[in-house]
């Protein structure tokens, strides 16, 4: 399966694995996701669409277990306020369905935040772009792929 976030990791030269699985449509939550991939949630990290004050539509990507500190983001970000997009935004801004979210190969060059968990594992994965498929890769190849920052944006939830 090649998406066009998989296609973007190969024009990087990027080494990544896909993994897919059985969507249910039902529980699109990271936490089922990681089961499914065979991999713990802290390491499965979800891409979420917001919008600061200052910066625009910008993309947080926080792990599975964790939820976005909204005002962790704000200031990673330099913005005054930040706010999650509505669902119905998501598509039309970053041409990705919920649960295929992912910030690389997006319809645009979103700003991109990574929570710094990030970089305490060998291989983190990430949405293909798609519901069904993950991308499996190196923090520090993701970090390049997408240009993010990174900083403390993820809290229990």
């Amino acid at each position: 399966m090649k998406t066009n976030a998989a296609r973007l990791l190969d024009r990087l030269s990027i080494t990544y694995d896909v993994r897919t699985y059985e969507v249910d449509p039902e529980d699109l939550s990271a936490e089922s996701v990681a089961a499914k991939v065979g991999m713990p949630a802290e390491q499965v990290f979800k891409t979420l669409v917001a919008r600061g004050d200052r910066t625009g539509v910008l993309l947080a990507v926080v792990p599975g277990d964790m939820q976005l500190d909204l005002k962790a983001l704000a200031q990673l970000s330099h913005d005054r306020k930040v706010e999650t997009v509505a669902l119905k935004e998501v598509q039309p801004l970053t041409g990705y369905i919920r649960g295929g979210v992912t910030a690389l190969a997006c319809k645009k060059d979103y700003p991109v935040y990574v929570d710094e968990t990030l970089e305490l594992y060998d291989v983190v994965a990430v949405s293909a772009g798609v519901r069904g498929a993950q991308l499996v890769l190196a923090p520090v190849a993701y970090l390049r792929a997408t240009n993010a920052k990174l900083g403390p944006i993820a809290r229990p939830k």
